[in-house]
């Protein structure tokens, strides 16, 4: 039996359900991270005793779970994507933002599919989106190549992030650091291609190079799901 399948006990002696649970898991979470949840935190959080949480959550695992589903519910787009080309493009911008507002989901992105009410959502408005695009097959391995892009480039962003307060550099902070050493490396003339990529390259935000490699991800899978050409 889920989470999701198994009944909540009574709120006496005093109100508590999963809803507050889970809102008081995701607020340390965006406070701490993940090592900041535990269910005797979550308790002290709604000055309840921890074993009354059990009654509710078998599993830190389960309340992760529930935790990701609340945050689910910030992917669903406000008005039925156009085609499976915006379904899919607004479901990777929608996680990068939800993944910035709450930095832990990062770490949680990817493993088993979501079986809450609002994954379920998630995955059904976007699979509904490739029916009669191609078969479900396909469909399932469009859905797969986008996600496991935005998962990685999510991932790298975030670490990023945490890199910069850890360290106390930005990230040109950092490169100014770092370019003496580069500048050294570069000049015995091994790593030619790095030296045009630090002399030609451009350098784009995070926002504009997530949006850049999605849109020749989705390329690719149009690509892909388009009819071979007739011979």
């Amino acid at each position: 039996m889920t989470v999701w399948d198994r009944p909540e006990p009574p709120t006496r002696p005093a109100p508590l359900d999963r809803e507050r649970i889970v809102a008081a898991a995701v607020a340390l979470a965006d406070e701490g991270g993940l090592t900041a949840v535990s269910l005797r935190k979550v308790a002290a959080r709604l000055n309840a005793g921890p074993m009354r949480l059990y009654g509710f959550i078998s599993t830190k695992e389960e309340l992760f779970d529930l935790m990701v589903d609340e945050v689910q519910g910030e992917l669903l787009p406000e008005e039925p994507p156009a085609d499976w080309r915006a379904a899919l493009s607004s479901l990777a911008h929608r996680t990068r933002q939800a993944a910035l507002r709450h930095e832990w989901l990062a770490d949680l992105l990817g493993g088993r599919p979501a079986l809450g009410p609002n994954g379920l959502a998630v995955a059904e408005t976007t699979l509904s989106s490739l029916v009669g695009v191609t078969d479900i097959d396909s469909a399932m391995r469009a859905v797969e190549t986008v996600s496991a892009y935005s998962t990685g480039a999510i991932r790298r962003e975030i670490a990023n992030l945490r890199a910069e307060r850890a360290t106390g550099l930005s990230q040109h902070d950092w490169q100014r650091a770092s370019g003496p050493h580069l500048t050294r490396m570069l000049a015995t003339g091994r790593f030619p291609a790095l030296a045009k990529l630090v002399h030609d390259g451009s350098d784009v935000d995070a926002e504009t190079s997530f949006a850049t490699g999605l849109d020749w991800v989705l390329d690719a899978v149009a690509a892909k799901l388009a009819p071979p050409p007739r011979t």
